[in-house]
C-alpha cells in the first residue's frame, strides 16, 4: 500500500504553519500561509483548502494520498463537534464551526484541538516526551500554555479549561494584572512578556547598574533573551530576575506534578530557548516543592520540536481519532 500522508495545520493569528507528515510523526514537507482575518475570518478555511491544493499540484501527488487534517487552533474549543467558541484576533465571531467549514472545503476527515494541546501531543509522539503517556507540556511564550496527558490522551475537563497553567495564580497578592482579568497569574511572571515587565520595573530604578542596564540605558527596552544571556554572563540583576521566574514556575509545575504526577514536564516556547541555565534553576525549585513520590518519578525537559509541535500534534489527532 502506498504511504498515506496527514495534513498538520498550526493556526495563528498572523501565520498558519502546514506540514505533510507521515505516520511516524515525521514531517515530510511543510510550509506556511498569512492568516487572513479581515471579512471576520472567512477566508482563513478557504486559504488552508487551496494551500493544500497547491502543494499537492507542486509534489505531483494525488489528494488520495492524504488520509485527514488535524489541525491546532487558538483558544476554548468544542471537541466533538470542531466549533471555536471565541477567539479574539482571527475575527471569527464566536461559535465558528471549524471543523465543519474546513470539511466541506477538503472533504476530508478534520479534527480540531487547542493549539497548545497540539503542542503537548507532538511533544509526546515524536519529540522530548517520545514514548511518554503521562505528560505536561508548557509554552512560555508571549503568554503561558499548557496541555496535560494522561494515559495518551489530552485533558480537557468539563469546559475545555484544564491545562490552563498560565493561569494559575502564582502571586495571590499584590500581582501585577493578566490579561485573563485575574491578577499574579503565572503568565504575569515566566512569560516573554512577564519577564520584561520584571526587567523593566527594576531598571526604572535609578541604582540599576550592569550589563542589563547598558542594554536598557542604549534600546530603551530589553528583552526576556537579553535577560538569560546577561544572567550567564553574571549579571547580578539578570540573576535575580532568572531566580524569581524559575522560582514561580519550580514552584506552580511541583505543585501540577503534585496533582498528576507526570513522568515528563516538557518547557517549550520562545522562553525554554534559554535553555540549561532557566532549566536547572527550575529543578531546584521543582525539587523543592514536590512530594517526593512525584520529585521522584517526573523528569523536565526541554521541548525539542521547537515550532514543529504543534503541526505534528495536530497530524496525531487524526492517526489516532483513525486508530491507525
Amino acid at each position: 500500500m502506498a504511504e498515506q500522508w496527514i495534513v498538520g495545520v498550526d493556526l495563528g493569528g498572523t501565520t498558519t504553519k502546514l506540514a505533510f507528515i507521515n505516520m511516524n510523526g515525521e514531517i515530510l514537507h511543510k510550509w506556511e500561509i498569512p492568516t487572513d482575518n479581515s471579512n471576520e475570518g472567512q477566508n482563513i478555511t478557504t486559504n488552508i483548502s487551496n494551500a493544500i491544493d497547491q502543494k499537492l499540484v507542486e509534489l505531483k501527488e494525488q489528494k488520495s494520498k492524504l488520509i485527514g487534517i488535524g489541525m491546532g487552533a487558538p483558544g476554548p474549543i468544542n471537541y466533538e463537534t470542531g466549533v471555536v467558541l471565541n477567539v479574539v484576533n482571527l475575527g471569527w465571531k464566536d461559535n465558528f464551526p471549524l471543523q465543519e467549514s474546513l470539511h466541506s472545503l477538503t472533504e476530508l476527515p478534520v479534527v480540531i484541538e487547542n493549539d497548545a494541546n497540539c503542542a503537548a501531543l507532538g511533544e509526546m509522539w515524536n519529540g522530548a516526551g517520545k514514548g511518554a503517556r503521562d505528560l505536561v507540556c508548557v509554552t512560555l511564550g508571549t503568554g503561558v500554555g499548557g496541555g496535560v496527558i494522561a494515559n495518551g490522551n489530552i485533558v480537557r475537563g468539563i469546559n475545555g479549561a484544564a491545562g490552563e497553567i498560565g493561569h494559575i495564580t502564582s502571586i495571590p497578592f499584590g500581582g501585577a494584572p493578566c490579561n485573563c482579568g485575574k491578577s499574579g497569574c503565572l503568565e504575569t511572571i515566566a512569560s516573554a512578556t512577564g519577564i520584561v515587565r520584571l526587567a523593566e520595573n527594576e531598571l526604572s530604578k535609578a541604582e540599576a547598574k550592569g550589563q542589563l542596564a547598558v542594554i536598557f540605558a542604549e534600546n530603551g527596552k530589553v528583552t526576556a533573551k537579553d535577560v538569560f544571556d546577561s544572567a550567564r554572563n553574571g549579571d547580578e540583576l539578570a540573576k535575580k530576575l532568572l531566580d524569581e521566574v524559575a522560582f514561580h514556575l519550580g514552584f506552580v509545575l511541583a505543585n501540577i506534578a503534585n496533582t498528576v504526577n507526570p513522568e515528563m514536564i516538557v518547557l517549550g516556547g520562545g522562553v525554554s530557548r534559554a535553555g540549561d541555565i532557566l532549566l536547572d534553576s527550575v529543578k531546584v525549585n521543582f525539587s523543592m516543592f514536590a512530594f517526593s513520590a512525584a520529585r521522584d518519578s517526573t523528569n523536565l525537559a526541554l521541548a525539542t520540536l521547537g515550532n514543529d509541535a504543534g503541526v505534528i500534534g495536530a497530524a496525531w489527532l487524526i492517526k489516532n481519532k483513525l486508530n491507525l
